[in-house]
């Protein structure tokens, strides 16, 4: 194609990795490892689960950080 006329458009997409496509829920699991690392566990632990977070998701972020989507600074 390079002595053709022609040329092909592909759409391009920005990817941003590990964004959380909902706010809300981010913002719910931040607080929920702030009051894990200012109060404790079992507190942070109650605070997710008022918001009926499934059991997996808080276990996995309470108990296990280094599995914890990485964040863009």
């Amino acid at each position: 194609m390079p002595n053709s006329p022609e040329t092909l458009h592909m759409p391009v997409k920005t990817v941003v990795l590990h964004a959380r496509v909902d706010q809300k829920m981010c913002d719910i699991v931040n607080l929920g490892i702030a009051v894990q690392a200012a109060f404790s566990t079992l507190c942070a632990l109650e605070y997710l689960k008022s918001y009926n977070l499934a059991p997996e998701l808080i276990e996995r972020v309470l108990l296990y950080p280094e599995q914890r989507r990485q964040t863009l600074h």
